[in-house]
C-alpha cells in the first residue's frame, strides 16, 4: 500500500545505536500535510493506559494512520534498518491519550516482544516535564541515561527487545498521546496480550485504577 501519511525517510534516516541496545529515534515521521486531519481524528478515549485498537473507534484519518503503521511496507522498512527479518511477526498496536503518575516504571518489555515502535502525538511537552521517555542503562536509575525521547507530534522510537532494553519515563499525569505498535513472536501471544489488556481496561473501569 502506497504510505501516504507517513514519512518512511525519517525511518531511513533515524540515528540508529547499538548502545546500550539497537534502537533508532526519528523525528517528523508524520507528513506535515497530514497533522491537522490526525489531531482531529484521534479517538476518543477516556480511559487511562494503553488500548488496543479492538477498543478503540478509529475514523478517517487516524483509521488510515494504523493501517499505514501495520503495513507490509513500514515492516520492511524497518527490517532494513535493524538487520533483522520482522515480517513473520503478527503485530499488536495499541493507543494511549490519558497518562497516570504510577506509569512509566523501568522495564525492558517482556520476552514475548520482538520490536516496540512509539510514535508520539502531542502538540508541545514542556521541558522537564515527566513523560519522556528515556534509553537507560540498568533496571534502578534514570539517571544517567542515554537518550531522552521528546513526545512531540512525529516523533518515532523503535528498538529491538532484549534483556538489557531498558526503559522507561519519570511520572506523568495528564494527556500523552503514544500510538504503540509490538512485534510478537506468535498469534497465541497476540491473543493473550489482547485478552489481558481487556481485562486490564474492564478492571480500572471497575475500580477506576
Amino acid at each position: 500500500m502506497a504510505l501516504s501519511l507517513l514519512n518512511v525517510d525519517a525511518i531511513r534516516q533515524a540515528d540508529r545505536s547499538s548502545e546500550p541496545y539497537d534502537y533508532l529515534l526519528g523525528s517528523d515521521f508524520l507528513k506535515p500535510e497530514a497533522v491537522a486531519d490526525l489531531r482531529r481524528d484521534f479517538p476518543q478515549i477516556d480511559k487511562p493506559g494503553y488500548l488496543t485498537v479492538d477498543e478503540v473507534q478509529l475514523k478517517g484519518r487516524f483509521k488510515q494512520l494504523i493501517e499505514e503503521l501495520e503495513s507490509d511496507e513500514l515492516t520492511a522498512e524497518l527490517s532494513k534498518k535493524f538487520g533483522r527479518d520482522l515480517t513473520p511477526y503478527p503485530r499488536l498496536t495499541t493507543i494511549m491519550k490519558r497518562s497516570q503518575p504510577k506509569y512509566g516504571a523501568i522495564h525492558t518489555d517482556g520476552p514475548s516482544k520482538v520490536m516496540t515502535m512509539l510514535v508520539y502525538m502531542n502538540d508541545n511537552w514542556e521541558a522537564g516535564e515527566g513523560g519522556r521517555l528515556r534509553v537507560l542503562y540498568d533496571g534502578e536509575n534514570f539517571e544517567p541515561y542515554k537518550v531522552e525521547v521528546p513526545p512531540v507530534m512525529g516523533t518515532v522510537f523503535a528498538f529491538l527487545r532484549g534483556d538489557a532494553s531498558w526503559h522507561g519515563h519519570q511520572p506523568f499525569a495528564g494527556e500523552r498521546k503514544v500510538v504503540q505498535i509490538a512485534w510478537v513472536t506468535n498469534a497465541d501471544e497476540l491473543a493473550r496480550k489482547k485478552k489481558r489488556n481487556r481485562v486490564s481496561q474492564f478492571l480500572k473501569g471497575i475500580f477506576g485504577r
